[in-house]
């Protein structure tokens, strides 16, 4: 089993075939194998390997696989420049080859509640359960990070360096790494406007965003929230989450934009007793057969074909056309066409939160009311 993140980016495909090719010998071994890349800078945000070079498992080529010394998480400063300095580290790039019998064996091991847990969850869906009491059951397990829940308690991690370029784009800084640059090493996305910036990253989502004279600076603009920082602080911004998760924010609770099964929606206003939404629906997507205590909604077709199950009636309305749904009123959305859907959605009412939902039909095995 290869486990890569979806956030990164690596250059020179033989090299990481090659890479890959060693860690599988290794993995087929019962090793935990993780792929080292060379320390080029004191990095914070990044967790750092010792190989033991004594002990060589494997090689291939210049490529050689050594039982793992060391783990350390995430250090601070003081201790990354040391680490550098010392040149026998490795970061750790997140990247792992495994036997999914040996990841699970040692899951068991150092990690018996989490593996209680997933056992759980296999035992739902071999016994078909629907996908709401497999969301359940996911929810109430505890996260633990697989580098310092397993891989540093066990026996079997190993680390092959490689020589393939890589690079961690799951912060805004790291994004200075791969990103096209102007004059002044600047990087700017969406619709931005700058004057005398230097070596700053600037992202627009939708607004314009106008900026002067920056210098090593983070600017994110997006409709959830806007982000201002040093770049040498992009990191901290996981801090910031967890202050607005202690808060109980919106911005935290819920995105603007939300994904589900049969489309999305996006908050486009709301205030006291009014929340204004744009719904999409997928071609033949639909929602569940619904109502709520207390809200009243109002759909207004903008694009495509709306098919609309009120009460006992069940009728279609094109673009331009709406429709009211009172409270306590079963309904349903749904898209007939081969078009996406869009429509406005306006509720009203005292109380506005998507828990205020009863459904009683539903496509995508989500708790219905029987």
């Amino acid at each position: 089993m290869l486990v890569v993140p979806a956030d990164h980016i690596v250059k020179g495909q033989r090299a990481f075939d090659s890479a890959v090719t060693l860690a599988a010998t290794l993995a087929k071994q019962d090793y935990l194998v993780t792929f080292g890349i060379k320390v080029i800078r004191p990095e914070t945000g990044y967790g750092y390997i010792k190989p033991n070079r004594k002990v060589t498992l494997e090689k291939q080529g210049t490529l050689k696989g050594h039982p793992v010394s060391r783990f350390v998480e995430k250090p601070n400063a003081t201790k990354a420049a040391q680490y550098l300095k010392a040149g026998d580290y490795y970061w750790n790039s997140g990247m792992f080859i495994w036997r999914a019998a040996t990841i699970l064996d040692e899951i068991r091991c150092h990690q018996p509640t989490l593996f209680r847990g997933i056992e759980r969850i296999g035992r739902l869906m071999q016994a078909g359960a629907n996908r709401q009491a497999i969301d359940d059951a996911y929810r109430t397990l505890t996260p633990v990070s697989i580098d310092t829940g397993v891989m540093e308690r066990s026996r079997k991690a190993a680390i092959v360096p490689v020589s393939f370029q890589w690079s961690d784009v799951g912060s805004w800084g790291s994004l200075d790494e791969v990103a096209q640059k102007d004059k002044a090493g600047n990087v700017a996305v969406g619709r931005v406007v700058d004057l005398e910036s230097r070596r700053s990253i600037v992202y627009a989502d939708r607004r314009l965003v106008a900026t002067i004279g920056l210098t090593d600076m983070v600017v994110v603009d997006t409709p959830d929230a806007t982000l201002v920082c040093p770049k040498s602080r992009a990191q901290d911004v996981k801090q910031l989450v967890e202050i607005l998760k202690r808060q109980n924010a919106p911005e935290y609770l819920e995105h603007m934009t939300v994904h589900r099964p049969w489309g999305s929606y996006t908050i486009l206003e709301e205030g006291p007793g009014y929340k204004v939404k744009r719904v999409t629906v997928k071609p033949g997507g639909r929602l569940s057969l619904q109502l709520h205590h207390r809200r009243s909604e109002h759909w207004v077709v903008i694009t495509g074909t709306a098919r609309v199950t009120r009460g006992d009636e069940v009728f279609d309305l094109k673009v331009g056309h709406s429709t009211e749904i009172p409270v306590e009123t079963r309904h349903r959305l749904e898209n007939p066409g081969q078009e996406t859907l869009h429509i406005i959605e306006v509720q009203n009412g005292p109380y506005l939160g998507e828990d205020d939902i009863v459904r009683f039909q539903d496509d995508y095995g989500r708790n219905v009311n029987r």
